[in-house]
Order: C-alpha cells, then structure tokens, then sequence
C-alpha cells in the first residue's frame, strides 16, 4: 500500500472502535469485529445481519473481491450521486474502500469510518465533527437518485451546505433531471402519511435558489427543492444508529428490488419488535400501494436503534407517487406474491399474511382502515396544492382504483 492509499479501515459505533475493514492484495476486504466488543455484553447493535440465530454475535471472517461486506457497501450512495462525489474526491466509483474511507465522516446512522492511524476520540458520543481548517467533500447521507446534500437548518428557515461539508441535521433533495414536480409530489405524500399516523420527519420546500452554498456544479436547477430532518441524527449533534433492510439481510445494494419480499421484513420485524411494529409496517405497506409508490424497495425501509440494541422501525421516507410518472410502475418488491400496484385483493393479503405467519383477521383489518383513513385525509389535504394539477389527478385516480379493487 502507498502512503495515499490505506490499508486498513478503523470501523466506529457511538464513537467507539468496532472493527476494521483490511484490505488485502487483488483488492480483496474483509470486516473483523475488535476482540473488545465481542466480549462486551452490552455492546450496542450494529447489525440484524451480524445476530446469529442464538441471538449471539456472528463473527466469522469473509473475503470479499472488489466490493465492500454488504454492510458497508450499503453505506455508500449509489448510481448518479456515487459518480458526482467519487469526481469530486478523485475516486473510481467503483473503488468502495477508499470511497468510504472519504466519506466516513457522515454517514448514514452512528457509523464513522476512518484510516486505523487516525486521532479519533473515542468518547466522542457520536457527536457530529466540523473542522473549517481544511477543504473536505461533501458529505451526503441517505443516499438515492435524486442529489441529496447534508445541510443545517438556520434559525431564519434557510439552508445553507456547511463549508466544509461535514454534517448537517437536514438532508436536501434536489428536483429531479428525468421528471418534474418530484420534490412537491414527496412533499404531499409525505404530509398525507403523516396525517393517518404514520411517522414522519419533519420536512419542508424551499426554492433552490434561496438554497446558500450549493456546489457550483449543482446551482443549475430551477424549482423546488425538499429539506427532510435527518432522523438519525439528535438535537446536540449526537446520532442515532439505523440500518435499511439491505443492510439487515445482508445483501448488496444491488439487490435491493430482489431476493427478499414485504413478507420477509414482516417476519423480521415479528421477530424484532412484536405486533405493534408490524402493524405499523402493514399499513405504511398499504398506503404505498395505495399511492402508487413503486420504489419502496428494500433500502426505502429502515431500522432505528434509539437505544442503541432494540430496533424500531424507522420513520417513514421517500414516499412519491411514481405511478403520476410512470403510468405502469409496479411495486419494488413482491406484496402476497405480486408485484401489482393497481390492487389490493383479500387474496393477495392472505398469501402475504400466510408467508409472514401473521393471523389473517388483523391483518386485514388493517388494510382496510387504512384505505379508509387515507381516502379521508386525501380530501383535507392542503399539501396536495403544491402538486402539478396531472400529478395530483393522476395519483387521486389510482387511489380510488386500488380502494375500488378491494370490493
């Protein structure tokens, strides 16, 4: 390994020592847990994927060529978003070792990644760092096609990029390239979730160009653009750990529309965090379905550790009506084994129910009240003003489709 190139990732949880990624000849990785938080038997959660089915800690050893560990992988953004900030940091998009070794300092949950050889306080909490002394890149969270920029809320309701990139309690979502309206279209389905119950973080729109400190390349957008409250970070900077569903099956993001249906996050949740929380998921799932929303896909459903051991099911996100753009989307994983977004049939809920081991009865009761819940606050939403009068029409017509469906 050259100077310019680490050998060896440091991995931290709450800002203590974890593990280390290494880096082998024919860029080969491999994760190993400190021998410390092995014996800790208070050690706070990293991962589903790393609980054994005894409950305990699975520690073996896999290479892996090229990539990450899923996990970390996982951490990563991917697609447009991954190539824009590997240009920026004069990275491969490819090279996800020294990706992450860039961008370690901010990434989703209470994970920090840095070289073994750092100066890194361990006791730091997890608490967010800036150092304004030298020029970093930016440092994004949540990742996804749209761009996505950490950024501070001040207390005037602007938004400003911190100037060293690191941080930031809000996660800024750009207008999309391909299709227009998304930041609004997110913005009335997110309002009306959150007006049958469903948890979600506090959000706003704002016009791009009152946005301060934009990078260069990205001050050409016009419109909207949509500030969500990160949810794993608290009020004094602190974190709070999370993990998509990816990350807890252990598959690569990739895979993130395959190999795993609603059924199976059901059972892990059943598993993790008893009825309630499956209730919960029950109808997020159908108000999905009930929106159109084809891209709730294995890391659009995440796990939070407030506690730092026991998970809940996080807030919601990235709820849009794709189906106002895309007229024969479908849903990003199986549902009752379909992938059909235009119904809800009793039968479909009975496959899903029987694949998860959920009693029927319940389970349906909740499809329905949600539907009917969601019909009603449709009506009251003032939210839904912001949206293109086609996309507002578009998403009305299929929501009453899908509630007709169910008779």
């Amino acid at each position: 390994m050259t100077k310019n190139q680490p050998g060896a990732l440091a991995v931290r949880l709450y800002g203590t020592r974890i593990g280390v990624i290494t880096r082998f000849a024919g860029d080969r990785h491999v994760f190993a847990f400190d021998e410390a938080y092995v014996n800790d038997n208070n050690r706070p959660t990293l991962s589903l994927s790393f609980k054994s089915r005894s409950g305990g800690l699975v520690t073996s050893v896999r290479p892996y060529n090229v990539r990450l560990p899923p996990f970390f992988s996982n951490l990563l953004p991917e697609g447009h978003l991954r190539e824009y900030l590997a240009a920026r940091a004069g990275v491969k998009p490819g090279r996800e070792f020294f990706l992450l070794a860039i961008l370690g300092a901010d990434l989703p949950g209470a994970i920090t990644v840095t070289t073994v050889d750092a100066a890194v306080d361990d006791h730091d909490g997890g608490a967010d760092r800036r150092d304004n002394s030298r020029a970093l890149p930016l440092r994004f969270s949540l990742a996804g096609v749209q761009l996505k920029f950490s950024a501070i809320m001040e207390a005037s309701g602007g938004l400003t990029i911190p100037a060293d990139g690191i941080g930031g309690s809000w996660v800024v979502k750009l207008p999309s390239a391909r299709f227009e309206g998304v930041p609004e279209n997110e913005f009335a389905m997110m309002e009306l979730a959150r007006g049958i119950g469903i948890p979600v973080p506090r959000l706003k729109l704002v016009p791009v160009k009152e946005i301060e400190g934009l990078p260069r390349d990205a001050r050409n957008t016009d419109g909207h653009a949509l500030a969500v409250e990160r949810f794993d970070r608290k009020p004094d900077g602190g974190r709070v750990h999370m993990e998509d569903f990816a990350q807890v099956f252990g598959l690569f993001p990739d895979d993130k529309y395959q190999k795993r249906s609603y059924a199976n996050i059901a059972q892990v949740l059943a598993a993790e965090g008893g009825g309630g929380s499956v209730s919960d998921f029950v109808r997020r799932l159908v108000f999905s379905v009930l929106i159109g929303n084809g891209d709730m896909h294995l890391k659009n459903w995440s796990l939070l550790y407030p506690d730092g051991r026991r998970p809940i099911l996080a807030p919601a996100y990235d709820y849009v009506s794709t189906i106002a753009h895309l007229p024969d989307d479908q849903l990003g994983l199986s549902f009752g084994g379909s992938k059909r977004i235009d119904i809800i049939t009793q039968e479909q809920i009975s496959r899903f129910a029987d694949t998860a081991s959920l009693a029927f009865g319940p389970v349906w009761d909740t499809v329905e009240g949600t539907v009917i819940q969601t019909l009603e606050a449709w009506k009251k939403l003032d939210a839904k003003d912001v949206m293109a009068k086609a996309l507002r029409d578009a998403t009305e017509k299929h929501m009453r489709h899908v509630a007709s469906s169910m008779k």
